[in-house]
């Protein structure tokens, strides 16, 4: 069985990518340069898609730049110490990003006979963006259905998110299990020269609570 899966670098899509592939899935790892700032996480992929021995990984440079509107892609402060207990969308919210990249695996899944997709979102301990939760992943499922040549012949794409109902705590003990490196990722959104992170964008305290939540060091913060 073959699956693409769109991986950032980051410990939730290594996580989703070692679920998969302990389903028995054979791995096809999507990469999106989208001009990020954090662009730490391309080679962090790199690490990642080495570590799960996938059999192809396709890193794809398409500049979100352009369109503007968040902070990971703009000069815009990456908000910092922020509430995350909040009804708000940060700034960091990237306009339709899940959309575009699953749009883009599923393209790929198509051309290589692939009818699974892997996406490491979730919908407990995150940022609040709109494109994490279940409803979009069974919108997504139902527009693979209608645009694309195998799914008009019958084909049934299934949109794998493993995550979706985890907490970053259960996220990282599972990846344990699973006996994950997870000093081969990266998380922050603002990091400093050299890789370092900030530790106070929403990532990074995410990252760290559920390392806490787990009852483990995180290995970056060990360097």
């Amino acid at each position: 069985m073959r699956a693409v899966i769109l991986l950032s670098g980051g410990l939730d899509s290594y996580t989703a990518g070692a679920i998969a592939r302990s389903d028995g899935f054979a791995l096809y790892a999507l990469t999106v340069r989208y001009g990020q700032r954090h662009a730490n996480e391309i080679e962090a992929a790199r690490r990642v898609a080495a570590a799960l021995a996938v059999d192809r990984h396709l890193v794809i440079d398409l500049d979100l730049r352009g369109i503007g509107g968040s902070a990971l892609t703009s000069p815009d402060p990456v908000p910092r110490d922020r509430d995350l207990a909040g009804p708000e969308i940060p700034s960091t919210y990237v306009p339709a990003r899940n959309t575009i990249f699953l749009s883009l695996a599923l393209g790929w899944a198509e051309v290589i006979g692939a009818r699974d997709l892997v996406i490491g979102v979730n919908a407990l301990d995150y940022s609040g963006y709109p494109d994490c939760r279940p409803e979009f992943i069974e919108a997504f499922e139902s527009l693979a259905a209608l645009a694309t040549r195998a799914g008009v012949g019958g084909t049934r794409f299934r949109v794998h998110a493993p995550l979706i109902t985890l907490t970053k705590g259960e996220i990282i003990h599972r990846g344990l299990q699973l006996g994950l490196d997870y000093g081969l990722t990266h998380s922050c959104y603002d990091p400093a020269p050299g890789g370092v992170p900030c530790g106070r964008c929403d990532s990074c305290v995410l990252r760290a609570r559920g390392f806490r939540e787990a009852g483990a060091p995180d290995p970056l913060s060990l360097r």
